[in-house]
């Protein structure tokens, strides 16, 4: 079974930085591809950036290209998210989600098995 724990959330002012980390972890872990995920209160989940594991190869959503980077570290089994320039609506519980199969829909829901349990954060105006 694959654990993934993010980190890295808080409270920031608008135009401020958080990084998050989302560290993966259990027996034999592989993924093909990892990525980000979004959910603000009382919307549905969103799609934030993905990266494919062997290549590097990177996916954004439109609400974010430009201020959101994604990137990983193989050895440490670690992905992580800079966010940049934040905005009040950047706000929301930010999930971790990995597949170890499926080297398409990068920015689909459904096409990642693993999940993390989710951090918070907050941009004040």
């Amino acid at each position: 079974q694959v654990q993934l724990v993010e980190s890295g959330g808080g409270l920031v002012q608008a135009g401020g930085s958080l990084r998050l980390s989302c560290a993966a972890s259990g027996r034999t872990f592989s993924s093909v591809k990892m990525g980000w995920f979004r959910q603000a209160a009382g919307k549905e989940r969103e799609f934030v950036a993905a990266i494919s594991c062997s290549r590097g190869t990177t996916y954004y959503g439109d609400s974010v290209k430009g201020r959101f980077a994604i990137s990983r570290d193989i050895a440490k089994n670690t992905v992580y998210l800079q966010m940049n320039s934040l905005k009040p609506e950047d706000t929301a519980v930010y999930y971790c989600a990995s597949d170890p199969i499926a080297a398409y829909g990068y920015s689909m829901q459904s096409s990642y098995r693993d999940w993390g349990q989710g951090t918070e954060v907050t941009v004040s105006s």
